[in-house]
């Protein structure tokens, strides 16, 4: 920020918003005093889930653990809250895998005990709660929670607040190495970034609806599509009504594409011919529903299954269902699945989930399939696994927006969502927001049954590979890389 406090992209924010802000800040520094000004030491280990699949690190307060490489290293900021950012943060790390680079995941939660943690705990519990009641309570979500994540989010007045707070953050990217590229996948990981004073920060923008939330000035912003380019270089809508801001500087900006997986970008060819040869064979669909880090698409879910069970037991559709690392969830899901008489195979064991998905990538593997881990990095990379090998993705508009695979969005949890379904409908890679559980059904029917939207869907996804759409985590690494010699350069 240009004066802290004072100014955002030299946009002055008033007094009483400033206030506001301080008093939060205040109180959760009188709270977390003395855990947030406690040093760290980092160091990392393998990611035993991940770290050879697609070369992961975790970074670790230990000075014993393996030393940081800097030459080749990039940080990769994240958080848990939800799904969306650890899957934009494997993204990353796999482009920058391929590209000979070494991801060390820093996840501002895994420091247990540190002020970060107790806060984001308590921030992430109070955001699931209300995403799942979002969706259980049609008046909560059109007065409350469609509000609360689009226009109260918006304003550069909200991201005031949450720079303050993320200031007791500081002491764990203290340790980071100051020549590290930085790559953060949320907004509260680049910000504290930046209070380290690290200088070559990345932030990668999630959604396609600009809001202030997820802004760190003095980091490069990396945006995903045309529209939200735009909105965030402009501002459009982040001050107060009718308010006409300064921009964002164009060296603070990049349009950089969707953020997708290498493993997924490079096969995209191939798992969409397939998919186009099972729907000529007459082959099952295979549908993959994702549930998301709130579960608060279950109740859909559920009745999505009970409407496909009799395709499911004809060997006409197959259907894998992701519940993640929500243990409670299956445990209410295990028992609707037992009073309607489904039957299924459990998978919760990560070895057995990647023989399985390889697999079932070359041949039928009927049946419903539910897909539990305790560990969140399976619970996630689970989907992506699953993925390659389906025709039909259900899941809400979030992150999984981006991927390239046929996608039926149901429902959005929080008015942000909206735009991610927008942009793969235009694009032609998902249909439109299918929000009314009837019409999801007759979207799907259409689907399985008829023989033009999954191949419809595939062209359209090889094209837009043509064009480098898919490309936005490779370009993300290499702008973080010509940073770090820009800067060197400027060092000597």
């Amino acid at each position: 920020m240009d004066v802290p406090g004072i100014k955002v992209f030299n946009n002055e924010i008033q007094k009483k918003f400033l206030k506001k802000a301080d008093r939060l800040s205040n109180w959760f520094r009188k709270r977390y005093k003395n855990i947030a000004e406690k040093p760290l030491y980092l160091s990392s280990e393998d990611n035993t889930y991940l770290g050879s699949i697609i070369g992961i690190k975790n970074l670790i307060n230990s000075t014993t653990g393996i030393p940081i490489d800097i030459e080749r290293g990039i940080a990769v900021g994240t958080i848990r809250m939800g799904y969306g950012h650890y899957r934009m943060s494997m993204a990353l790390s796999s482009a920058a895998n391929s590209m000979g680079y070494i991801p060390y995941w820093l996840d501002l939660l895994s420091f247990e005990g540190s002020a970060a943690a107790r806060i984001i705990h308590d921030l992430e519990w109070l955001y699931s709660m209300a995403s799942r009641v979002s969706q259980q309570f049609k008046l909560f979500n059109r007065l409350y929670w469609e509000r609360a994540t689009s226009d109260i989010a918006k304003k550069l007045s909200y991201y005031v607040r949450d720079f303050k707070m993320t200031e007791l953050f500081t002491n764990i990217c203290e340790a980071v190495p100051k020549k590290l590229p930085f790559v953060s996948t949320h907004p509260w990981a680049a910000q504290t970034a930046l209070h380290a004073k690290i200088k070559n920060v990345i932030t990668m923008i999630p959604d396609n609806w600009p809001i202030a939330f997820h802004l760190a000035e003095g980091s490069i912003h990396a945006i995903q599509t045309p529209s939200s380019y735009l909105g965030y270089r402009t501002l459009r809508n982040m001050g107060v009504k009718n308010e006409t801001l300064n921009p964002i500087p164009e060296d603070q900006i990049k349009f950089t594409g969707h953020y997708v997986d290498h493993e997924i970008v490079k096969n995209i060819e191939k798992d969409c011919e397939k998919r186009i040869k099972r729907v000529r064979e007459n082959k099952a669909k295979r549908i993959l529903i994702n549930i998301g880090g709130a579960a608060a698409e279950m109740q859909k879910c559920e009745k999505i299954v009970k409407y496909l069970y009799p395709k499911i037991r004809d060997n006409k559709v197959i259907v894998y269902v992701n519940m993640g690392d929500h243990k409670k969830r299956w445990a209410e899901f295990k028992k609707e699945l037992a009073a309607s008489g489904i039957e299924y195979t459990l998978h919760s064991e990560w070895e057995e989930t990647q023989d399985f998905t390889g697999e079932a990538y070359q041949e039928d593997r009927f049946g419903l399939h539910i897909f539990l881990h305790a560990n969140i990095f399976p619970a996630v990379y689970s989907t992506n696994l699953l993925m390659r090998g389906a025709d039909i993705l259900i899941t809400k508009p979030s992150e999984l927006s981006f991927y390239p695979i046929p996608k039926l969005f149901i429902q959005r949890v929080g008015r942000h969502e909206a735009w991610g379904a927008i942009r793969g409908a235009e694009i032609g890679d998902g249909t439109i927001e299918t929000a009314s559980l009837p019409h999801v059904f007759q979207t799907l029917s259409l689907m399985i049954d008829e023989n033009d939207l999954i191949p419809f869907y595939c062209n359209n996804i090889m094209n837009n590979k043509k064009t480098g759409i898919y490309n936005g985590a490779y370009n993300v690494v290499k702008i973080a890389v010509e940073r770090k010699k820009q800067l060197a350069v400027a060092a000597v």
